[in-house]
């Protein structure tokens, strides 16, 4: 195929992994991301799978698959804080940051551009259009929307069919540096630790520092604790503390002190000592909702979906990177497959959607008992 205008519209790793390979190829590449402030520093660690070391074997980055930190066991607590179960099954949990640096450096900054938001996206046969917030429109030979959970691009994918669905609980988080740890949270270290009650789920793992440290002492702390929350109420859950609403989550630094100070005191009622001890120490806890979203189709003519645009999968999988590493691998290939850009997105829908739906309908069964 013959060089593409290719613009991406979100600048995370789904779009980055696509930007990288797509520029390998020859492709005319740009990225517009709506965030002004970039997105480094907003991850903690993931779990390595195999569409993930493909494509940082095919961009020659194989290398950030060995920053990360070994969990060396999975312990099971009981409310007390004992360990009621363990299990000997040592996991590596790969730092998000680092992959994001990696895969931006991949992008020159001129292909790079923050601060541009999509209000939406348009096409004809021959071209599509992204038409910006600033009232700017850009034509394209292909468009990507690799822009999330809040995607603007789906529309143009599937219509009317692009709301998200919400799955009636929350993940409330930290990210605790480990020198801030107390030492009643010191059994969980080294550790993936687990507790589970009634509709409630809580789990916590050390993941490398901000800057992809991995020595003890410089790491961080991820605590997780899935809680329901009625639909009707989470307007009020996500709103920040100057009393803007948001649509899916706060982000550190925008939970209402109260209810920041609600959490850990339901913490130390709640959780076993170990973990409301982790809790206590997260001065600016976050909030995550969990929604489903399921595309009914991943193209359309010269538009497509990857990632989360495409399908929301809840976090228990662990598989949302790998997820969107697969499409752009799979959405890389099929463009070398076929002279028409059409041709080949179809060819990518026909592949990638059945194994959407099959990580998006494992996510549901892992959270069914907290729904």
């Amino acid at each position: 195929m013959n060089p593409l205008r290719v613009r991406i519209v979100g600048g995370s790793v789904g779009g980055l992994f696509a930007a990288a390979l797509l520029r390998q190829q020859g492709h005319d590449v740009r990225l517009y991301e709506r965030s002004t402030g970039g997105l480094a520093g907003r991850g903690a660690g993931l779990v390595g799978q195999r569409d993930l070391f493909d494509l940082l074997r095919a961009v020659g980055c194989e290398r950030v698959a060995q920053v990360g930190v070994v969990a060396w066991e999975r312990i099971f607590l009981n409310r007390a804080g004992g360990i009621d179960h363990r299990q000997k099954t040592p996991q590596t949990q790969i730092s998000w940051d680092h992959l994001y640096r990696t895969m931006r450096g991949k992008v020159a900054d001129a292909e790079y551009e923050l601060g541009r938001a999509v209000r939406a996206v348009e096409q004809d046969e021959g071209s599509a259009r992204l038409l910006f917030e600033d009232g700017a429109v850009e034509e394209a030979d292909l468009v990507i929307g690799a822009d999330g959970l809040g995607s603007v691009v789906r529309t143009a994918v599937v219509g009317d069919r692009s709301a998200n669905r919400y799955a009636g609980y929350v993940a409330w988080r930290g990210l605790v540096p480990e020198g801030e740890l107390p030492e009643a949270a010191a059994m969980l270290l080294e550790r993936f630790a687990f507790y589970d009650m009634p509709r409630s789920h809580a789990l916590g793992y050390l993941v490398a520092g901000p800057g992809a440290e991995t020595e003890a002492g410089a790491r961080r702390y991820n605590w997780v604790w899935y809680r329901p929350i009625a639909e009707a109420d989470l307007p009020a859950v996500l709103t920040d503390a100057e009393g803007r609403r948001h649509p899916f989550s706060l982000a550190p630094g925008q939970m209402p002190r109260d209810v920041a100070e609600r959490l850990r005191r339901d913490a130390a009622d709640q959780l076993p000592p170990p973990f409301a001890a982790a809790v206590a120490a997260e001065p600016r806890p976050f909030l995550q909702a969990i929604f489903d979203y399921e595309a009914p189709e991943m193209a359309l003519g010269r538009v497509a979906l990857l990632g989360d645009a495409a399908f929301v999968v809840r976090p228990h999988t662990a598989m949302g990177v790998a997820k969107a590493a697969g499409d752009a691998m799979t959405l890389h290939r099929q463009l070398t497959r076929h002279d028409r850009v059409p041709d080949a997105l179809q060819a990518y829908n026909r592949e990638r959607h059945p194994a959407g739906a099959a990580v998006a309908a494992y996510g549901r069964r892992l959270g069914a008992t907290l729904e």
